[in-house]
């Protein structure tokens, strides 16, 4: 994913030896293995970054994970075949989507879905790694794909006039946060080096933002992407560094979702509320 730029411009920026960044995300703030995890390096991490989805997802049982900022928005795409009879999001249904299930990409295409009154069960899901969606369409295996960048990119070129893509915003678009915990927050030394990163990776933002060449070949180096192919996903992001009220507005309504998955009772508002730290964001001086 694209989204962690910010994150490894500000590493290199901070200097050698005060932020090591390392594979993985939330598992990361957690001890021991996480069971469902997209990301499974389980350690101790003082901040990780990954969508609110995997943050909502592993709160559940560990109620101390917290939000602090959003450093990246993504804003997904799907992409389908025209010459499956696509032209519009209502044309997905009876349509085999891939689809990366219980993750962010799959809320979106609830969300999408939802948008245009289908539901879930509308659509014929495919379930897909993101590297293997481009391929499955090229094979005609499935008529459409929701994901994030660049893996829709990398469809998109392969399908050529053939592709049609749907994206909205205001339906979803993926918040990618810097998430830790109540432990850390309550650690005078490990507070500071989180204010001094979140104040890093406001300037490191707004590189990405209005000089990304900067930031393209660490990505690349980092993801393996080629580096053309992460500039060419890069104007599907937004980098605010801060928080928004739609966070909790958008987590309110992924909550719904996951609990039905579940099986289970959706916490309230004010729960989730509380898994957004605004404290850190006020001590950094970082405007909301």
């Amino acid at each position: 994913m694209l989204e962690v730029g910010p994150i490894l411009h500000a590493a290199g920026a901070m200097g050698a030896g005060r932020v090591v960044v390392s594979g993985g995300g939330v598992p990361n703030l957690i001890d021991g293995p996480v069971a469902g995890a997209i990301d499974s390096f389980p350690g101790r991490a003082d901040a990780a970054g990954q969508a609110e989805t995997q943050l909502l997802r592993l709160s559940v049982a560990n109620p101390d994970l917290r939000i602090v900022m959003t450093v990246t928005e993504g804003v997904y795409r799907i992409v389908a075949r025209r010459s499956a009879g696509i032209t519009r999001v209502a044309d997905l249904a009876g349509k085999r989507v891939g689809i990366f299930e219980r993750t962010s990409a799959a809320f979106f295409l609830h969300r999408m879905l939802d948008h245009v009154g289908l539901g879930d069960a509308d659509i014929v899901r495919v379930a897909l790694r993101p590297g293997d969606m481009a391929k499955a369409m090229i094979e005609q295996r499935v008529d459409a794909i929701a994901i994030w960048e660049p893996e829709s990119e990398r469809a998109v070129r392969a399908l050529g006039a053939d592709a049609v893509t749907f994206a909205d915003p205001d339906v979803y678009r993926e918040f990618y946060n810097l998430n830790t915990t109540a432990a850390a927050l309550a650690d005078p030394v490990r507070r500071a080096a989180l204010v001094a990163l979140m104040r890093a990776l406001v300037l490191s933002c707004r590189i990405s933002a209005e000089r990304p060449g900067e930031v393209w070949p660490l990505v690349a180096a980092s993801s393996g992407f080629p580096a053309e192919l992460v500039a060419a996903g890069w104007p599907h992001h937004r980098f605010p560094a801060t928080l928004a009220p739609a966070l909790l507005d958008t987590m309110v309504a992924e909550e719904r979702w996951l609990a039905a998955q579940d099986g289970r009772a959706p916490r309230t508002r004010p729960e989730l509320d509380r898994l957004i730290d605004r404290t850190l964001l006020a001590e950094a001086g970082i405007r909301s």
